[in-house]
């Protein structure tokens, strides 16, 4: 095969007739050229959208591979901090289609992106084969069983859905339409998670006894609209937050035993949960995930305690702050903590209380979605499997009813 031409992400490349073995090398007086001339709808020209374009083209020249079509659902918070960003910036996956049912903040973020305003209109285009989720969490179900029933696999974001049993079921329709079901369980591709996870696995600490994660913030007031503090089933901060905390906790020590939780209102006018204190019990072991909205100020992020000695870890991964700056996955300091953030780790030897700094290893949501991509082609196993999200989904239950009936649940 012979290239002379390459349309990425809604720009023209043109290059002297190469084979598709040959060193692919981007003239950028060629490019502006193909660019100026071009009678494509205008597009604005910039570094990011080349380097993330001809980096898409030279993974699918290599493996030979044309690239994965996304559709994105909704353009809210979610939708164009988390999802298309990312999307954009993994070789191998094409966003070439956005559902934003109003307002135009999609087609002037993505002129290059077809927009939709209907779900009917998105399913009928062949040339899509993943579908992302990123909507209320009450249309979550919905949505994903249409798109598995019109044979797409499926991305949604956290929460899986409202109910165990909506969950279950998009499961079982998943497995039987053959189609990919994951959720957008990110948090995994945090760096300090990952540096948690290897702490863990090395036994470093020794055997775990407390694992505490908490998501602080301060946010006394409430905000006027957002779907989210209203009443309605799957809003609240604990099926907000509380998903990221229990598929990490899952991740490194599987399914507890019983579950005991107070899941509360603090905040005054609020008319869903703000507040969680999660206990997951294990035979040696308590889990204590924890998040508040009146945290002025907040407590460790990670406080491990094992056998061995102790990590503690405040802060955030810098991921999100970024993708809210509106920078784009991808660079050498992409997830980087700096030296002053970084975790300590606090050690007996020899009588003697040591503490070392531990660094961050860098966190990239991009695993996220180049683990789907592999998935899809069949090179690799699902991180996120829908028994892994059920098993979440199982967990919000659960520490709901805890709450409620003031009483341990046991796992089942």
């Amino acid at each position: 095969m012979v290239v002379k031409n390459l349309h990425v992400r809604g720009t023209w490349f043109a290059f002297p007739p190469l084979k598709t073995n040959a060193p692919l090398v981007v003239n950028a007086n060629a490019v502006r050229k193909a660019y100026r001339t071009s009678k494509r709808p205008a597009y604005v020209f910039n570094r990011d959208s080349v380097r993330l374009g001809v980096q898409n083209v030279l993974f699918c020249l290599a493996l030979k591979q044309q690239p994965i079509n996304v559709g994105l659902i909704g353009f809210g918070f979610a939708g164009r901090t988390f999802h298309a960003p990312v999307i954009r910036a993994v070789p191998g996956l094409q966003l070439t289609t956005i559902l934003q049912r109003k307002g135009n903040d999609a087609a002037n973020a993505y002129p290059d992106v077809r927009i939709v305003r209907t779900l009917e209109e998105l399913l009928a285009f062949d040339s899509v084969q993943l579908v992302v989720i990123a909507t209320p969490n009450v249309s979550h179900f919905d949505l994903a069983r249409q798109c598995l029933l019109a044979r797409f696999h499926v991305v949604i974001d956290k929460p899986f859905a409202t109910t165990y049993a909506e969950a279950a079921e998009l499961v079982a329709l998943a497995e039987k339409c053959g189609r990919l079901l994951s959720v957008y369980h990110s948090r995994r591709f945090d760096g300090d998670f990952k540096t948690v996870r290897n702490l863990v696995a090395s036994e470093a600490l020794g055997r775990i006894v407390l694992y505490e994660s908490h998501y602080d913030r301060y946010r006394p007031q409430l905000r006027a609209g957002a779907w989210r503090e209203q009443a309605g089933a799957g809003n609240g901060v604990w099926f907000d937050l509380g998903p990221h905390l229990i598929d990490q906790a899952l991740a490194l020590f599987r399914s507890p035993e019983a579950v005991s939780a107070d899941v509360r209102i603090e905040r005054d006018g609020a008319a869903v949960d703000d507040a969680f204190d999660v206990t997951l019990l294990y035979p040696r072991l308590r889990v204590q995930l924890r998040g508040t909205m009146l945290a002025s100020k907040p407590a460790p992020h990670f406080l491990i305690h094992g056998t061995k000695g102790c990590y503690v870890k405040y802060g955030l991964d810098p991921q999100e702050n970024a993708l809210k700056r509106g920078e784009l996955p991808g660079g050498s300091a992409w997830g980087k903590e700096p030296q002053e953030a970084w975790g300590t780790l606090s050690r007996m030897e020899v009588d003697e209380l040591t503490e070392q700094a531990i660094p961050t290893e860098p966190g990239d949501y991009r695993g996220y979605y180049e683990n789907v991509r592999d998935a899809i082609l069949g090179k690799v196993a699902l991180a996120v499997t829908p028994q892994g999200a059920l098993s979440v989904m199982r967990v919000l239950e659960l520490a709901q009813q805890s709450s409620l009936e003031r009483r341990v649940i046991q796992y089942t």
